[in-house]
């Protein structure tokens, strides 16, 4: 089991959890591709939109991938970006990055946000999951 930060806009996260759905770095197929069924995904939301200026920097979504398939769809014409399921934790809040920072571990992964995916050891993972209030 491995333990990834994905990075998104607020919207489209929250497009995701109501999906059941991960789609990532522009709907490329190569992060879907290395998370595998029961890993675990935690969004982190610089923005609110993709295309405003509004500032989220918040980690907004958790959940468990549930399947291998990667597949794509067409959002609008020409656009067809890949997409993995996700199970999604309903009853998971919201944490700042300021939060998450008191975290000595996560100054070595933070810079690593301008990747849009990348993976985190199961120790960061919880110590961010339960700022987010999930427990396991």
């Amino acid at each position: 089991m491995k333990y990834w930060i994905g990075v998104a806009s607020e919207e489209h996260v929250q497009i995701g959890v109501a999906g059941g759905f991960s789609q990532l770095c522009h709907g490329k197929s190569a992060p879907l591709k290395r998370m595998k069924p029961d890993d675990w995904l935690i969004y982190y939301a610089p923005k609110v939109q993709l295309k405003g200026s509004e500032v989220c920097q918040k980690f907004v979504a958790i959940g468990q991938v549930i399947s291998d398939e990667v597949y794509q769809v067409e959002m609008f014409p020409g656009f067809f970006p890949y997409r993995k399921n996700v199970q999604y934790l309903k009853d998971a809040e919201s944490c700042t990055l300021q939060q998450v920072s008191q975290f000595p571990m996560w100054a070595e992964y933070r810079q690593r946000l301008r990747f849009g995916h990348f993976e985190i050891p199961e120790e960061l993972f919880q110590q961010i999951a339960f700022l987010m209030n999930v427990q396991f």
